[in-house]
């Protein structure tokens, strides 16, 4: 799946020469942690975060008069003096999968999504989660997910899903995991209300439904 169809796209972005004090406003006012920096023409220069922000601001175990020194430097320092520049980005036709991988190396909270060098969308971890979410159907109306022991037999996941059709079962989604540990599975996304009665019929059906 493409982080086109999940990410944010048209992100509030920020002038570089912007002060502090505006960019802080924007990130409270609209419940961010990441805003782009952008040239007049939206090529991305750089990010900043709220964290950016705050080491930026006055600590409070400063004492008083060291803070009103730090502050009066916030309140005429630019975007472009904390931004990070060591930008990690996504192109348009990245994948949910390689933003998984790159917020597991680089430890971000946002990826700026670019079109060239044109900041086009912004993907968050929230975003990745809600996207996985609608991918293997987690949350919708009674939908239930169920693992049956994979034994190696010929054509186990041809004969589930068959089996769940001429049942008039309906699934979402089939998914086979390998565990060496654990032991192979196949996990069925099943929409019912009658799960008990599903389970026993896969059971009665030569399928071994896995127990927790």
């Amino acid at each position: 799946m493409y982080i086109l169809r999940h990410m944010t796209p048209d992100p509030i972005t920020v002038a570089p020469e912007m002060l502090l004090p505006e960019a802080r406003a924007l990130l409270n006012e609209y419940h961010f942690r990441h805003l782009p920096v952008v040239d007049l023409h939206g090529k991305l220069l750089g990010i900043l975060t709220d964290r950016d922000l705050r080491s930026a601001y006055p600590s409070s175990v400063l004492t008083d008069s060291e803070r009103r020194l730090v502050y009066e430097r916030v309140q005429e320092t630019a975007v472009s003096e904390i931004m990070s520049t060591d930008c990690v980005t996504l192109g348009i036709d990245s994948t949910l999968d390689d933003a998984l991988f790159l917020f597991d190396r680089d430890k971000r909270g946002a990826l700026p999504v670019l079109d060239g060098e044109r900041v086009v969308g912004i993907f968050s971890i929230r975003d990745l989660n809600a996207a996985y979410r609608t991918l293997f159907g987690v949350g919708e109306k009674g939908a239930v997910l169920i693992g049956i022991v994979d034994d190696g037999s010929n054509n186990i996941m041809t004969r589930l899903v068959i089996f769940l059709e001429e049942e008039k079962i309906p699934f979402t989604r089939v998914l086979r995991i390998y565990d060496k540990q654990a032991g192979d599975t196949i996990y069925i996304r099943i929409n019912t209300f009658k799960i008990a009665a599903v389970l026993d019929l896969l059971e009665e059906n030569g399928f071994s439904v896995k127990k927790g």
